[in-house]
């Protein structure tokens, strides 16, 4: 069966995601930075072509407990036994230097990368593509995961990859 891992930085929406396309809450959602930090796995319910969902802990963490480093080696090891990678991104936000180098890596990856622009919850965030476009990615799609705007189009993105 095919993986799917969900991978960005802290706070952009991966578990929120995740917990949409599995169909349930599996994972926690927080407003603090560093609540996932293990792998969670979980079949999807959204897509057509069956998958198993890979949840990951938000990379570049800044967490005080000296989890960072541990939450980077199981979102790499997710990375690297994927088929897709989902590359969240947060429209709010904006680009960040760590959604840059986060860019850089994913670009040398062997799975196909789609770009996931969350946070997208009214049409006049789509804008904000403009910004992220310039990471390079091919395929992207524009989404709010909490409000599950646009997911009809991320399912169709995935069944079509995978």
């Amino acid at each position: 069966m095919p993986t799917v891992a969900i991978v960005g930085r802290p706070n952009v929406g991966k578990s929120a995601l995740f917990n949409r396309l599995a169909g349930r809450k599996i994972a926690i959602v927080h407003d603090q930075p560093g609540v996932t930090r293990d792998r969670i796995s979980a079949p999807s319910k959204a897509t057509a072509v069956p998958c198993t969902l890979i949840d990951t802990g938000g990379i570049g963490a800044t967490l005080d407990d000296g989890f960072g480093e541990q939450v980077t080696i199981e979102a790499d090891i997710a990375m690297q036994t994927a088929d897709l990678i989902l590359f969240i991104v947060d429209a709010h936000d904006g680009l960040t230097s760590i959604d840059q180098s986060l860019a850089q890596k994913l670009r040398k990856a062997k799975p196909e990368v789609l770009l996931v622009l969350n946070k997208v919850d009214d049409p006049k965030h789509e804008a904000a593509f403009d910004e992220f476009a310039r990471l390079g990615f091919r395929k992207h799609v524009l989404v709010s995961a909490e409000h599950g705007r646009n997911f009809g189009a991320l399912t169709d993105a995935i069944d079509e990859i995978i």
